[in-house]
């Protein structure tokens, strides 16, 4: 088993890389307002998105988070901007028929367009870029697959795709680790710190105010307003909507009980020679596989490092034990990094669903829009600006998640001590598909 010394650079930081160029900042603590139009909980990508809009619609907006601002999935995710849920498209298909699947996916595609609209209308500066993804199968039936999914996806969406065999992977991945695989040319990258720090820049910039190490201890309803609790007092809000999605905690039972909070890790390397970098990822694609329990791979946007990720599931007791399992990881994928040393490991929580859907809706009057099982950069950035649309009661505050029942299992309260197992029944049914 390799040393220390052979897996950490000496500057090795148990810390998001992107947090390199964009640090988390400190916001300074500002009395808390007597009463506002509209109370957020959490500072993320949807908490800001809905926040900035109401702002920029005239209504006073107080966000708290019991972090710093951004602190949480937002600033740690790996930065892929796509437009595929859990569901597949012909899963939706054959369950529910083409046009409940044509209308899940034309949202997702709404989703996708969103990041690339508000990222330009705002000039936020995070290196979003139409990059592709290679998405990469582990067996000819995995191949199969994959084209008649996509298949279906271009017949249905006008969704553009190539298939790629083995033979001819070599062009996009410096590895043969995979049977071929699929590119979608237009998928995106970017940089999730310097995207956070833009929205956190313009909300604050429309007068959104923004109480960070603030958490909310409860939300009491009194007629027609609420009372939000903190550990720094009450303020009384019109409306509230709830956007923490895997850091919700005890004070909010009914959504606890309904979300199941996961971890993500991720690496990433030392700096590598420019060379290198160009064989493995000769045109810059983001990889992810056509499976359940996933390997990811990306440059990163400096160029300068590959960013690794994988083993999605529970806490761990040392990350650094799991940064060493992701480092052997990577080495099987693409053994040209062999002597590769890992500069940064981090974690991040996310949050499913027991559906494996996004969630936006109100209970008991609070509005609430989370569980984005895996696709929260575009989900979490639209349903953000539809959150803010429901509570303006705007006519364009549609989606087609709009209906779903939003379900618990019977004695589950919110400790998803049962992860391990899910992942390990995602590694079952991914056996079964080789």
């Amino acid at each position: 088993m390799a040393n220390d010394a052979e897996i950490f650079a000496a500057d090795f930081k148990e810390q998001p890389f992107w947090w390199d160029a964009a640090p988390r900042p400190v916001l300074p603590q500002s009395p808390l307002p007597a009463k506002v139009d509209v109370a957020v909980v959490g500072s993320g990508h949807t908490g800001l998105v809905a926040a900035l809009t109401l702002a920029r619609a005239g209504r006073r907006v107080a966000v708290f988070d019991a972090g710093d601002a951004g602190q949480g999935a937002s600033s740690r995710n790996a930065g892929y901007v796509g437009r595929s849920l859990k569901h597949g498209f012909g899963e939706l298909m054959e369950r529910h028929g083409l046009d409940r699947a044509v209308a899940v996916y034309r949202d997702m595609r709404a989703a996708f367009d969103w990041v690339f609209t508000l990222v330009e209308q705002e000039q936020i500066a995070c290196k979003l870029v139409h990059c592709g993804r290679f998405v990469g199968a582990l067996s000819p039936k995995q191949h199969e697959s994959m084209a008649r999914e996509y298949a279906l996806r271009e017949r249905h969406l006008g969704e553009p795709f190539e298939m790629l065999s083995r033979a001819d992977q070599g062009r996009e991945l410096g590895s043969d680790y995979y049977c071929g695989g699929a590119i979608i040319p237009d998928h995106g990258s970017f940089h999730p710190g310097l995207y956070h720090l833009g929205l956190l820049e313009r909300a604050l910039s429309a007068g959104v105010e923004i109480h960070a190490r603030t958490p909310v201890t409860g939300i009491r309803r009194e007629s027609d307003r609420f009372t939000v609790h903190s550990n720094r007092g009450a303020v009384a809000a019109r409306d509230v909507l709830v956007a923490a999605n895997g850091y919700i905690d005890k004070t909010m039972p009914w959504l606890r009980r309904r979300l199941v909070p996961f971890h993500g890790y991720m690496v990433a390397t030392a700096p590598l020679a420019r060379e290198q970098i160009d064989r493995i990822l000769p045109r810059s694609r983001t990889v992810i596989e056509f499976h359940h329990n996933i390997f990811f791979l990306r440059r990163s946007p400096d160029g300068e490092r590959l960013l690794f990720g994988g083993y999605t599931g529970g806490p761990v007791p040392n990350l650094k034990g799991m940064a060493a399992r992701l480092h052997a990881a990577l080495l099987r994928v693409v053994p040209d990094l062999a002597g590769v040393r890992l500069s940064h490991a981090w974690t991040g929580k996310c949050a499913g669903t027991f559906d494996l859907y996004p969630h936006i809706g109100v209970h008991d009057g609070v509005h609430h829009a989370l569980g984005y099982c895996f696709a929260g950069v575009p989900m979490g950035s639209w349903m953000g600006l539809k959150a803010a649309l429901k509570i303006m009661e705007s006519k364009d505050a549609g989606t087609s998640f709009d209906a779903l029942p939003f379900r618990a299992l019977p004695l589950y309260t919110g400790n998803p001590w049962f992860v391990p197992l899910v992942m390990k029944f995602y590694d079952w049914q991914d056996r079964r598909s080789l």
